[in-house]
């Protein structure tokens, strides 16, 4: 039965996120695939996790004996969250961009996640491998040649540690321009979102079914 880690971390509801509009094709062709499959789903947003702070930063670095009954509890949710990326086949993660960069939730679940020598800081990572699927949105245009091309800190950020620090196999599917309806300026440009978005479906619906069936293949 295989795994899939979907997390969201867009403040908006489907209706009127594109991340989240875009991963939902992703697992619809996904479930459709995996109709007994198990999709772990955390909503960053509606149920953020707590920011690293010094307790559980400093509790993977002690024995388990060793801890405090806070670092023991710290950790506990540090260890829930790695086990449910390393038990994963395959990781879908909406992305929006916001303020340049990824929203603070999912940096939470990045901060918390990070367990060095184990998901991170090993030639081994746990995780290592894993088929992962990142839908980053975004509301202006910030791809090779473009204006703000030197602005863009989502692909670049997550493929650095995701990717290269952890292993993970990252694919993703970049819906841009998705201001251009609401946005005094950017009226010329609603015809090359709407495409984008468009092209953004239709990846995340392939990704979803040949993810799913080179698993089965796998398996």
């Amino acid at each position: 039965m295989a795994t899939l880690l979907h997390l969201d971390s867009s403040v908006f509801p489907q209706d009127a996120s594109v991340s989240r509009d875009v991963a939902a094709s992703f697992r619809k062709a996904w479930e459709a695939e995996h109709p007994d499959g198990r999709v772990v789903h955390r909503d960053l947003a509606a149920d953020p996790l707590p920011h690293l702070d010094g307790v559980a930063a400093s509790s993977a670095f002690v024995s388990p004996e060793a801890r405090t009954p806070e670092q023991a509890t710290a950790y506990a949710l540090r260890d829930e969250l790695a086990r449910e990326l390393e038990q994963a086949d395959a990781v879908l993660i909406g992305a929006p961009m916001y303020n340049f960069t990824i929203p603070s939730t999912l940096k939470a679940w990045m901060d918390q996640v990070i367990l060095n020598g184990r998901t991170f800081g090993t030639d081994s990572p746990s995780a290592a491998g894993t088929p992962t699927v990142v839908v980053a949105s975004r509301g202006g245009g910030y791809g090779p040649g473009t204006p703000r091309e030197s602005w863009e800190f989502v692909q670049n950020y997550l493929g650095k540690v995701l990717g290269e620090g952890m292993g993970l196999e990252l694919e993703f599917i970049v819906p841009e321009l998705t201001l251009a309806g609401r946005t005094p300026g950017m009226e010329s440009l609603v015809d090359v979102a709407e495409a984008s978005r468009t092209k953004a479906h239709e990846e995340a619906g392939t990704h979803g079914k040949s993810l799913a069936a080179r698993l089965a293949a796998a398996a």
